[in-house]
């Protein structure tokens, strides 16, 4: 065996650090889990970067790996250097995390923003897998975040904070964001989103009589998927209304940036076809020149939750970056 497949034979490690959780995995080449850890989030700054070694290190000893990449997706700003700028559920400000990394594990390091990792986990093995002109993913989740493949390359633009498409602004004095400004993507079609307009609608009265939704207490976007999968009119309206909003935005990125394909993942993508279908009838009505172009299909992520810490193993080890 060549000693360049020797190296291509080692699994690298990515990590996937969210609010709540902090996901390891070992990955194979193929883009396949190998082995999988899962762990509480430390609200501490110093013991967050403290439990990624100790994971890392895990690994490694557990596998006998003496070298490895490794590849980091972080929810934030990150930069060309790997410096966590600013990672709005996470204390991390101008963190350098990709240094500390480097220096405690003896081991290159990538660290990347978590959806532009989850959008290369969808582009190389997942939904995105076979379009060769580039890709377009939204994560939409408690907020929505991005990534932007193009021309076989992630898109990180000239300091590394490319593809926060979640805050574009599609609505001008709109529902304020936790950025700061109004009318962002985000503020009219995350998760977080759907749950705050369907308390609003309730303490309006707006809604159907007989919604369930009326008899829960501190609605979330998890209980108007929940109520409009099982047929709840008034859930299925302001799940509607999300998607709409969502399919404005598709349509002004696609009208941007002119993908392949468009990749809807996050944990709101659970409500299925109650989000995407108003999403993609909103996005048709908005694209320049329809009929006059190849027009990008919506697709759903087909890697789960599982797409940013194989996006992020799969870029540590350079795959096709």
């Amino acid at each position: 065996m060549a000693d360049d497949e020797v190296a291509d034979a080692v699994p690298a490690i990515g990590l996937d650090i969210g609010g709540t959780k902090i996901v390891a995995a070992l990955v194979d080449r193929d883009g396949a889990i190998l082995v999988e850890r899962r762990v509480e989030t430390p609200v501490d700054g110093e013991r967050r970067t403290a439990e990624l070694i100790a994971l890392v290190d895990g690994l490694c000893k557990e596998h006998d790996l003496h070298t490895t990449t490794v590849g980091v997706g972080a929810a934030g700003l990150v930069d060309l250097d790997g410096v966590v700028r600013y990672a709005p559920n996470l204390d991390w400000r101008d963190y350098p995390l990709r240094r500390l990394l480097e220096s405690e594990l003896g081991l290159p390091v990538r660290v990347e923003n978590d959806a532009a990792a989850a959008a290369w986990g969808e582009y190389v093995v997942g939904a995105g897998r076979d379009a060769a002109g580039g890709a377009l993913m939204l994560t939409v989740g408690t907020g929505v975040g991005g990534g932007l493949v193009t021309e076989g390359r992630l898109a990180r633009g000239a300091h590394g904070l490319a593809a926060e498409f979640g805050h574009i602004i599609i609505a001008e004095g709109g529902p304020r964001c936790p950025c700061g400004n109004r009318g962002c993507l985000e503020a009219l079609s995350s998760g977080t989103a759907i749950g705050r307009a369907a308390r609003e609608a309730v303490a309006a009265r707006t809604l159907p009589e007989g919604s369930v939704l009326y008899d829960v207490d501190d609605l979330s976007g998890t209980d108007v998927t929940v109520a409009a999968q099982a047929g709840d009119a008034g859930a299925h309206a302001v799940l509607t209304e999300a998607g709409r909003w969502l399919g404005v935005g598709i349509a002004s990125l696609v009208n941007s940036l002119d993908p392949e394909v468009v990749i809807v993942g996050g944990g709101v993508i659970d409500a299925g076809a109650l989000l995407l279908e108003p999403a993609t009838e909103a996005y048709h009505e908005r694209l320049v020149a329809r009929e006059h172009r190849s027009v990008p299909p919506v697709v759903a992520a087909s890697l789960g939750d599982h797409a940013g810490v194989i996006g992020a193993a799969l870029l540590g080890a350079g795959a096709r970056s």
